[in-house]
C-alpha cells in the first residue's frame, strides 16, 4: 500500500478545516503531517485480520468507561497533525461527537499495523507524533520487519520521544502493562 502526499502551506486551523472537508473514497485515511496530506488507501485482508486479532484481545482490558476504536482521527497540534491508528484506545467521554479528531492527550494507546508501503512512516513519523502527543502506549505490529515480523510496545514519552521500547518477534507475548494488564499473543499474527 502506498500513500500520496501533497504539499501545502496552510497554517494548523486551515489544515483542520480542510482534513474535515476532504471527499475521499469510501476506507481511504486523510492524514495531516508537516510534510502535507497524505492519503492513504484501505488496508489488505492480512492487515485487518491482525487488527480484529489485536481488538478482540484488548477489548476486556481497556479501563472502565474506554473503549477501542478503528480508524478515529487523532489531532496533535504540537506537530501540527492529524494521525488516523488503526486502533486507539480512548474513554468514550472524550470522544467527539462530530468529524473532529480527538485531541492525543485523550488517547491511551494507539496501535499501528503496517503495509509494505507506509511501515517506513508508521514506525519513523507516526512514532514521533504520538510521542509528541503524549500518548503513553504506542503498539507498533510490523508484519514488513526487515529483520523479521516483530511487535514493538513503545512507552515513557518525553520531549517527543518514547524512553522504552519492547521488542518481540510474531508469536511471542508482550505485555501492556497499567491501565491494561494485558499479554498480548501474537501467534496468530
Amino acid at each position: 500500500m502506498s500513500a500520496a502526499v501533497v504539499d501545502t502551506p496552510l497554517d494548523w486551523d486551515d489544515l483542520l478545516r480542510t482534513w474535515r472537508e476532504l471527499e475521499v473514497p469510501e476506507g481511504w485515511r486523510p492524514e495531516v503531517t508537516i510534510e502535507g496530506i497524505r492519503m492513504s488507501p484501505p488496508p489488505g485482508g492480512q492487515h485487518n485480520l491482525i487488527a480484529a486479532l489485536v481488538h478482540r484481545q484488548l477489548s476486556p482490558s481497556v479501563p472502565a468507561g474506554g473503549d477501542v476504536f478503528q480508524t478515529l482521527a487523532v489531532s496533535v497540534p504540537v506537530v501540527g497533525g492529524i494521525y488516523i491508528p488503526d486502533l486507539c484506545v480512548v474513554q468514550r467521554e472524550h470522544v467527539p461527537h462530530g468529524a473532529e479528531p480527538v485531541p492525543a492527550e485523550h488517547v491511551q494507546l494507539t496501535v499501528e499495523i503496517t503495509s509494505a508501503g507506509n511501515a517506513n512512516h508508521d514506525r519513523t513519523r507516526k512514532k514521533w507524533a504520538y510521542a509528541h502527543g503524549g500518548i503513553a502506549w504506542y503498539l507498533l505490529i510490523d508484519p514488513h520487519d526487515p529483520e523479521g515480523p516483530t511487535v514493538t510496545a513503545f512507552t515513557e514519552p518525553r520531549e517527543g520521544v518514547y524512553r522504552r521500547a519492547c521488542r518481540v518477534p510474531f508469536g511471542e507475548k508482550i505485555t501492556v502493562e497499567v491501565p491494561f494488564d494485558l499479554v498480548l499473543q501474537t501467534d496468530e499474527f
